[in-house]
């Protein structure tokens, strides 16, 4: 016990040290807090006495000062916290101590974070919650099969069934007479398993998605090292970094940081930004973004526990978004179910009156219906028997796979194009990158490895290759600018070890210059120097400032900025030359300059100035009141030239954009020489392309053309420069204007209207900020535009696939009904029975779905011109090949039907099993057909799809034993070898006559083109 008690009061030991210069209320706040937690140490150790045998306290007092100290923290403590922070109530934030009492309760050091370690995270994570969300159940496999079970056709069938098989069994026994009932009943089941687990599936495959969209990268400072941890990683006590565009992971307090805005109508519609900082308002909410400036916040609570999370548990995801694709289909099988059931409604009205007038007859000859004499039970089983195989013509007559094979290969290629870099967040863009006809581009970690390194360095108007040759109040100038007009960080761990730098690549980039070249200190300028004002880099401003006052000087404030070569020379009236003296920038110098930064840029540098003011601290308190820095009569610093060099493969990406017809575009913040290098480089323009041509401007040019002239010209334009987001939002609105498909790459906040507005938005997964990954609809994982180009094969390849599906469906659908119908008007009876019909059903909707839906990219795919808006789903091309195929399937059979059983001499029985297993046998090999569209050969590339060859395999088999082994379920009669090579024969003649249809031209014009779909 006295172990025990010695180990708990070395644990108060650092809350009774406490610092001599606290205010009186965090002193109070300590002291209660010490009191409290004596008293509830003492009391916790009588009562565990028992469990501390069981668990021996460990001799490394360290772990035992972790384990402990949590739960000083109590549960109510945290409550109200939680409860301070919803509320905004700030005058209840400063009685619990204020941020710093928060931070000290939490062990958190304001500067350096929480420890880090294994253990204080799992601590953590016990005492307050994990960063995640109890989101709704997910749907079962059962809600699939209900739904299935909701077609009215199946509801039909069902109904169908039940009466066949209680008459079947009430008329031939138990032992025979479930045969056409039950027969319908698994095929039934089998169709509502087949849908129900596509579609549990995809529900699965959504789910794992959102679940790769939702982890967030957040920086976090632990144990004085700015890192990157999954959001769900994030604990109370983490001191999170947050910059533009980047969502709030937690409930929690503004430490510091400067012009902080943040976006928060997803919490309380209100459009407005508010303002966050440290004196009236230092509340900040999980879910929020970050709409300007940057800081540092602490956080108070994670999980269920913030106020995000209690709104999240409520929403339930619906993944049941209907791609315009989708829509279409449905129009057109309800069209096509239109007319099949007015076949089957005729089909109904002719058998029934045959059977009434007694023109039918049974197996044995013998008339089926002779009035009176008839028994009501055999009435009523002829009378469903009819009904059965009119609502199976229905079945046969609806393509119901065509919403199976527009899942299939939208969740195919979502799954394939998730291997290729590309995360699909909204079903609809997998089918409109297909139609694309322009992608609009950004520059920086698209078309580039966004991999910047500083590799040229101007003072005055010379190069500089040795920075000792720097004087040394121009050198101090230069750290200054750089380490505190930043939002980078540079960390090391040792002396020894290497560094680390944070922020983004640019930040990055001139953080490693300066510390490795210049040897730039930042932890001692951090000290050395008082930030009064920051104003915060945006692309529309394109500089970011900071004023700054020396410790060592209180008379004095410094002004440094930092931008866009051009941007901050035009802030200049004078500049530093390399011995350090001060000069006067007149016009002949200016130019000099102009020349220095247009050379840095035609060799693909991104050019960076420096420069600085110094202003007496009493002009300083005039200007504080307008909170604007100073912005003219800067002195010019430097310039730095950072290369930033082109993806490998980049080139041919575009190229093969370029080769499907679809233009790619340039748009870019840098200046129109270095866009124009970089373009050129990328194959965008052709090297004759000069500024002066109409295929490069800047974005405020293009601003200040009227709606005409922007209409008029935007196609000619290839590179747009110097563009905010504004100007990239107005060209995607004069292109969608002109009838352009547009795509369009972003990664800023500011991207957001652009990528909104486009049909297709494409984030960027690592540079990407989490408003502009939110309004996407793809996002690249890679950053690469390589990638893009891969989504628009992959969206060609899926509009392809599905009109590859309706060919072969369509040509099923109306070959049945044809036969039917006219068999049923002309003899009385329909060849195809309802087992046989729905097992044709089954097999062409679900394989045949699934062997066409997932056929890979060819290079024919980029090839073509893209897809207009306004083409027609169903293309002649595609009318001639179905309705070639449809024909001759039709005079086949139907001479079978009429003719077969002198043809073959065999009884009825066998000609109808001759008739059903040719069809079948004919779609196998029109489903070859239906592989290429324009292409003769239907074989080339066929042993890369493993799963079409296995697919066709498979439904050989299984007609094989259809037609050989389930005779009394089928309804059929074994074949001869000679009877199953003349199917094999008639069916195989598709193949020759497919390659003869190929060879007729067809018109542009739609065949149907009175018809939408």
């Amino acid at each position: 016990m006295s172990n025990i008690l010695h180990v708990g009061l070395n644990c108060i030991e650092p809350i009774l040290d406490m610092p001599t210069t606290r205010s009186i209320p965090n002193k109070r706040w300590h002291l209660a807090f010490t009191a409290i937690y004596s008293s509830r140490a003492l009391y916790s150790l009588v009562n565990q006495k028992k469990k501390s045998r069981k668990l021996p306290v460990p001799s490394n007092l360290s772990f035992v000062v972790l384990n402990v100290k949590p739960s000083a923290f109590s549960s109510n403590d945290h409550t109200t916290l939680t409860a301070i922070v919803n509320e905004k109530n700030f005058n209840k934030l400063l009685e619990f101590g204020g941020i710093e009492g928060v931070a000290d309760a939490l062990e958190t050091c304001i500067k350096n974070g929480i420890d880090g370690s294994v253990n204080d995270v799992a601590l953590r994570q016990e005492a307050f919650g994990s960063n995640t969300y109890q989101r709704a159940p997910a749907k079962r496999l059962f809600h699939f099969v209900v739904e299935a079970f909701k077609d009215l056709t199946i509801l039909i069938l069902i109904f169908c069934a039940a009466l066949s098989l209680g008459f079947g069994i009430k008329e031939n026994g138990a032992k025979e007479g479930w045969y056409d009932g039950g027969s319908i009943f698994v095929a039934v089941f089998l169709v509502i398993s087949v849908s129900a687990v596509s579609n549990f599936r995809q529900n699965k495959q959504f789910e794992k998605l959102s679940k790769v969209s939702n982890n967030i990268k957040v920086d976090v400072v632990r144990n004085r090292r700015r890192q990157q941890i999954p959001i769900f990683e994030v604990v109370v006590g983490d001191v999170v970094c947050l910059k533009i565009g980047d969502q709030v992971p937690a409930d929690g307090l503004f430490l510091d940081g400067h012009s902080l805005q943040v976006d928060e109508s997803s919490m309380t519609g209100e459009s407005d930004h508010v303002e966050i900082n440290s004196h009236h308002n230092p509340f900040l909410f999980s879910g929020t973004k970050v709409a300007d400036g940057y800081a540092q916040m602490l956080v108070t609570s994670v999980g269920m526990k913030t106020t995000w999370g209690v709104m999240m548990s409520t929403i339930s995801q619906d993944t049941n978004e209907q791609t315009p694709l989708q829509a279409r289909l449905n129009k057109l099988t309800s069209s096509i179910g239109k007319a099949g059931l007015a076949v089957a409604f005729l089909v109904l009205v002719a058998l029934l009156v045959r059977y009434f007038t007694g023109n039918t007859e049974d197996e044995n000859g013998n008339r089926e219906f002779n009035g009176s004499n008839t028994k009501a039970d055999d009435i009523v089983n002829s009378v469903v028997r009819i009904i059965a195989a009119a609502v199976t013509i229905v079945v046969v007559a609806i393509p119901e796979g065509l919403p199976l094979a527009v899942t299939l290969t939208l969740a195919y290629s979502m799954k394939r194009m998730m291997a290729d870099q590309a995360m699909v967040r909204k079903l609809s863009a997998c089918e409109t990158m297909g139609s694309a006809t322009t992608i609009c581009t950004d520059k920086t970690g698209t078309l580039t490895l966004n991999q910047m390194k500083v590799t040229k360095f101007w003072l005055g108007q010379d190069p500089i290759e040795d920075s000792s040759l720097i004087s040394t109040d121009l050198l101090n100038l230069i750290q200054q600018g750089v380490a505190l007009n930043t939002t980078g960080s540079v960390y090391r761990a040792t002396s020894g070890s290497n560094y680390e730098f944070s922020g983004s690549p640019t930040e990055k980039a001139i953080l490693s210059w300066a510390v490795l070249e210049l040897d730039m200190e930042m932890e001692i300028l951090i000290k050395d120097f008082t930030i009064l004002h920051v104003e915060a880099f945006n692309s529309e401003k394109k500089r970011s400032g900071v004023s700054i006052r020396s410790e060592a000087d209180h008379n004095t404030v410094h002004v440094h900025w930092k931008g866009a070569a051009e941007m901050i020379l035009a802030m200049c009236s004078s500049y530093y030359d390399a011995s350090g003296r001060m000069k006067d920038m007149d016009d002949g110098e200016r130019m000099k300059f102009e020349q220095i930064i247009q050379g840095m840029a035609a060799s693909s540098l991104r050019c960076i100035a420096f420069a600085h003011k110094q202003i007496p601290e009493e002009e300083h308190e005039i200007r504080e009141t307008s909170q604007k820095l100073e912005e003219d009569s800067l002195t010019l610093i430097g310039l730095v030239g950072i290369k930033d060099p082109c993806r490998p493969g980049v080139r041919k990406a575009v190229e093969d954009c370029q080769y499907a017809g679809v233009n790619v575009k340039m748009i870019t913040g840098d200046n129109v020489f270095t866009a124009r290098a970089i373009a050129t480089e990328c194959g965008i323009l052709r090297p004759d392309q000069g500024i002066n041509n109409e295929a490069v401007v800047e974005g405020e040019v293009f601003r200040n053309y009227t709606p005409e002239e922007r209409i008029e010209k935007v196609d000619k334009i290839r590179v747009m420069a110097r563009s905010s987001p504004l100007d990239k939002l107005l060209m995607v609105q004069c292109l969608k204007q002109k009838g352009h498909v547009v795509a369009v790459t972003g990664d800023g906040t500011n991207d957001a209207p652009a990528l909104k507005e486009a049909d297709i938005g494409l984030s960027m997964g690592i540079q990407g900020t989490e408003v502009a990954k939110e309004c996407s609809d793809i996002i690249i994982l890679d950053d690469n535009f390589a990638s893009v180009a891969t989504v628009l094969k992959w969206g060609r390849c899926v509009y392809n696939n599905i009109q590859k599906f309706i060919q072969f469906q369509l040509t099923v659908n109306v070959a049945a009904l044809v036969i039917n119908f006219v068999a049923a008007i002309s003899a009385g009876e329909v060849p195809l029975t309802a087992v046989q019909l729905l097992w044709v059903n089954l097999i062409m909707d679900t394989l045949g779905a699934l062997a066409l839906a997932t056929e890979q990219p060819t290079k024919e795919l980029m090839e073509r011109p893209p897809m207009g808006r306004t083409e027609p789903l169903i293309t002649n091309i595609m009318w001639r090949n179905l309705g070639a195929q449809a024909l001759y399937q039709i005079v086949v059979l139907l001479t079978l039907q009429f003719k077969g059983d002198s043809i073959f001499g065999v009884n009825e029985k066998v000609k109808d099993t001759l008739i059903f297993n040719t069809f079948v046998l004919c779609q196998v090999f029109n489903e070859f057909n239906a592989r290429k569209l324009e292409k003769k050969n239907v074989f080339k590339g066929i042993r890369k799809n493993k799963l079409f060859l296995g697919i066709i395999g498979i439904t050989i088999i299984l007609q094989v034993v259809m037609v050989e082994f389930l005779k009394k379920f089928a309804d059929t009669e074994r074949l001869n070898w000679g009877q199953w090579g003349a199917c094999l024969g008639i069916a195989a003649i598709s193949w020759p006559l497919g390659w003869v249809v190929k060879c007729i031209s067809v018109s542009k014009k739609p065949f149907l083109s009175y018809l939408r779909w």
